[in-house]
């Protein structure tokens, strides 16, 4: 039995914990007082506030289902939803998600335009060399500018030529033109896209996923691991000697965490990885029928609005409706106070919580020096694993299967 250190109490540190805790000795080291990183729920009045983003379970990967479905039981704690999410539009047009499959419901003037460039998008050599590129050559120029664009360059405050396609796998429907123009004759309401059904807690949200993964682990709360030393063939944290260590954390902090290893050929590299965080806005919300909300609008920032309190009723107190709006990166409360009256669904505010990591950008050369990275490490024992340890856009589901991967290839070498 090999004892293993896990920093990091997130989605992957916990499925890792669960998974390796079989055989081995595995301490969590959380900096948190509770589980879960970008997961983390809290009760606010009574409702309950979704810390950063809304989520939900779904996925493709039987391996995941399997090992989810191992710790939880699906009728009794879980409800299963169909998702149900527009993009609401400047002139308060709403069109439902995604928004190429009901061109249909556009008036006739933008409509023809939107069928003129579907009917020329590229049928070969759709190659595409960035995500501009690629919205562009997908969706055509209108759908782009109606809302691919402004939407996009509100989460990503950037110029969208320069962000790079990899962290779309999974993240987008992609339709052919001849699908977008079949789907609209035949009004087919695309299932194939990521979380178009998901499964939601009955209680506690994402919070209860988080609480439930953590029974039984061994799990360091408060724990701020400032320093992972090397002793003879070992690796010493808080004094404790471990044959390994799985570093889930912010992939920026490594080099100073190991100060006794040499990562000099990967500092710069590590030291220039950009990232956007989030301002999650709590708040009571006009009754509606709907999941997410996309607003492309350019009179305010907020991006979307996850409207949380429909995915269960126990997340809302007594005769209220709750919701989440989102914001890319920090916004003060002057400037909330400003532009929440300006926003749909009359949201009336609680709380806020500003979380300056939750998306990871990646340029061209991210995931080749990752890789390298993890063949330099992994020889001696440390490893990574998670969204900002592999520096990937995971949603909870792919953080689950990147540690069931991990955990697999540890065990094969045990």
């Amino acid at each position: 039995m090999q004892t293993i250190a896990i920093i990091g109490g997130g989605v992957s540190g916990l499925t890792l914990g669960k998974l390796l805790s079989k055989s081995n000795n595995v301490t969590i080291y959380e900096t948190d007082s509770k589980p879960g990183g970008l997961i983390k729920c809290r009760r606010v009045n009574g409702s309950l506030f979704h810390t950063c983003g809304g989520h939900v379970f779904n996925t493709r990967n039987p391996q995941v289902l399997n090992f989810f479905w191992s710790i939880f039981e699906r009728d009794k704690e879980f409800c299963q939803s169909d998702r149900n999410s527009i993009v609401m539009l400047p002139s308060g047009l709403k069109i439902p998600y995604p928004i190429e499959n009901y061109i249909y419901l556009f008036p006739n003037e933008i409509l023809r335009a939107i069928i003129s460039d579907i009917i020329n998008l590229p049928k070969e050599n759709r190659t595409s060399h960035n995500f501009r590129e690629f919205l562009e050559k997908q969706f055509g120029k209108t759908l782009f500018e109606i809302y691919f664009k402004p939407y996009n360059e509100k989460i990503w405050k950037s110029d969208l030529s320069q962000i790079p396609l990899s962290w779309l796998d999974g993240k987008l429907p992609m339709p052919t033109p001849n699908d977008i123009i079949f789907n609209n004759i035949r009004r087919i309401e695309e299932k194939e896209f990521v979380h178009s059904t998901f499964w939601y807690e009955c209680h506690n949200g994402s919070q209860f996923i988080a609480d439930k993964m953590a029974e039984d682990l061994n799990i360091h709360y408060n724990s701020h691991i400032n320093r992972i030393l090397r002793s003879s063939n070992k690796w010493e944290i808080d004094g404790t000697l471990y044959d390994k260590v799985i570093f889930c954390g912010n992939l920026r902090e490594l080099p100073f965490i190991l100060t006794d290893f040499d990562l000099k050929r990967f500092s710069s590299e590590i030291a220039k990885l950009k990232s956007h965080g989030t301002t999650s806005v709590f708040c009571e919300i006009d009754n509606n029928p709907f999941s997410w909300i996309y607003l492309p609008d350019p009179k305010f920032d907020a991006h979307r609005i996850i409207c949380t309190g429909n995915f269960s009723k126990t997340n809302n107190a007594v005769g209220k409706l709750t919701g989440t709006v989102e914001f890319t990166d920090e916004i003060s409360v002057e400037e909330l106070s400003r532009q929440l009256p300006l926003l749909p669904l009359n949201p009336k505010y609680i709380a806020h919580q500003n979380n300056p990591l939750t998306y990871p950008i990646q340029s061209e050369n991210t995931r080749k020096m990752i890789q390298e990275l993890k063949s330099f490490l992994e020889p001696h024992n440390i490893f990574l694993c998670g969204r900002f340890a592999e520096w990937e856009y995971f949603n909870m589901d792919k953080a689950m299967e990147s540690a069931i991967n991990l955990s697999d290839a540890i065990n094969k070498k045990l």
